[in-house]
C-alpha cells in the first residue's frame, strides 16, 4: 500500500476479525513508527502491549468505576470544558455518524452505553497498546506523541491491519498505571487497538468528512 492510500483510507475500526496478530509483526509495527520526528530527537514515547490477562483486568475495572460513579481523571484534557462551533457541530456529526450506522437512537441510553464500554474492551481486537510518556515532559512532546501513533497506524495498514487510537483508555490512568506497574512519573496517553478489520460490520461501515483544504487555509505572498 502506498503512503497516500494508506493516509486517505485510514479509518478507525471498532470491528476486528478473531484472527491473532502476532508478535513479530506488532514488533515491526513499532521498529517502524520508531522513526517519528520529535523535537531534538527526544522520542518521548512509550509503549506497553497488552496481554489478555491485564486487557481483561483493564476492560473489567474501567466498566466498574463507570458503573459505580467514579469520576474520571485523565493526566490531561483532551477535549475543550465548553463546547463551540464548529467543533460543537463536527463532534455531533461524528456521534450520529458512529450510532445511525449502529441503528441507536439518541434516548437509547442502554444500548449508547455497551457501545460506548467497547471502547475499554478494545473492541475485541486482537492485539491492544497503551502509549504512555514522562509527566514532566512538556507540550511539544505531546505533538511528538501524535506523529509517532500516526506512524504505528499507518504502519499498521501497510501490513494489512486496522487501528482504533482510543482518548477513552485514558479516563481511568491509575487504573492504568496500577496494573502496569508504574508510578505517577508517567502520563497515560491514549489506548491503540489494532487488528484486521471486520468489514461486514456496521460499525465499519461508515466515514466522517472532512473539511476541504480552502476551509483551513490561508495563502500568503
Amino acid at each position: 500500500m502506498d503512503v497516500i492510500s494508506a493516509i486517505k483510507e485510514r479509518r478507525s475500526v471498532r470491528a476486528f476479525l478473531d484472527k491473532p496478530v502476532s508478535q513479530d509483526t506488532i514488533a515491526q509495527v513499532l521498529e517502524i513508527a520508531r522513526w517519528a520526528p520529535s523535537g531534538v530527537n527526544t522520542q518521548p514515547w512509550r509503549v506497553a502491549v497488552l496481554g489478555d490477562r491485564v486487557r481483561k483486568q483493564i476492560t473489567e475495572r474501567f466498566i466498574l468505576a463507570r458503573e459505580t460513579g467514579v469520576a474520571e481523571n485523565p493526566d490531561y484534557p483532551y477535549y475543550p470544558s465548553n463546547w463551540f462551533d464548529p467543533y460543537k457541530t463536527r463532534r455531533q456529526q461524528c456521534g450520529m455518524a458512529l450510532y445511525g450506522a449502529l441503528n441507536i437512537r439518541k434516548d437509547d441510553i442502554e444500548k449508547r452505553k455497551a457501545q460506548w464500554y467497547k471502547n475499554y474492551a478494545f473492541f475485541d481486537a486482537p492485539c491492544a497498546m497503551i502509549v504512555y510518556m514522562d509527566a514532566k515532559l512538556c507540550t511539544g512532546s505531546w505533538m511528538d506523541i501524535g506523529m509517532f501513533i500516526q506512524n504505528i497506524m499507518l504502519a499498521a495498514r501497510g501490513l494489512g491491519l486496522e487501528t482504533c487510537p482510543q482518548a477513552a483508555l485514558a479516563e481511568y490512568p491509575d487504573i492504568i498505571r496500577a496494573l502496569l506497574g508504574l508510578s505517577t512519573q508517567f502520563h497515560i496517553v491514549c489506548g491503540l487497538s489494532i487488528g484486521f478489520a471486520d468489514w461486514s460490520e456496521a460499525v465499519n461501515q461508515y466515514r466522517t468528512e472532512r473539511e476541504t483544504v480552502e476551509s483551513f487555509t490561508t495563502w500568503h505572498e
